[in-house]
């Protein structure tokens, strides 16, 4: 079993449902285990700034999947919540990012891990290092690049995710 951290992201419509809902869409896949998620953090769009703020989350999972079967789940999700992907940076219904995938380095052209521009976004260092505190990338602790960041007035606590993940398949 590999650990994998995804970001999640929902800017559309009941953006709270499209997070849960995206991962118990995940908890039903074969391979994948939710293991915890992090809180939900509201957040200002990065970016494209012109659009509703963000709800925000990381999911920690343990699967038996390569990770190129992990994006697929991943975009699979997607699709089955009606994401669009008409402007970079964008409102969305659902974003699901690899953050982490074991110790791997990879970089080709549907896929980078770690990814390319974790270290620069609060909305994901937060929920990150809310539930796993320890946790290095690039030799250095998340915490590093946390502090680096400073000002984190446009993240904001939202909820705990306080409902069980029930893994239907494993």
């Amino acid at each position: 079993m590999t650990r994998c951290y995804l970001g999640l992201g929902s800017n559309m419509g009941d953006r709270e449902w499209y997070l849960r809902e995206a991962v118990a869409r995940l908890a039903a896949i074969a391979g994948i285990h939710i293991n915890r998620v992090s809180s939900i953090y509201e957040t200002e769009p990065v970016g494209f700034t012109e659009q509703p703020p963000f709800l925000n989350a990381v999911a920690v999972i343990d699967t038996s999947l390569p990770v190129r079967q992990v994006l697929a789940a991943c975009m699979e999700v997607e699709e089955s919540l009606e994401r669009k992907r008409d402007v970079r940076w964008g409102p969305r219904t659902i974003d699901m990012d690899i953050l982490l995938y074991g110790d791997s380095h990879i970089c080709s052209p549907e896929l980078t891990v770690p990814h390319p521009r974790l270290h620069e976004r609060l909305f994901v260092l937060i929920p990150l290092l809310e539930v796993a505190p320890m946790l290095a990338c690039n030799g250095k602790p998340i915490s590093h690049y946390r502090q680096l960041l400073g000002d984190d007035s446009a993240v904001h606590f939202y909820k705990s995710w306080d409902l069980p993940v029930v893994n239907e398949k494993s």
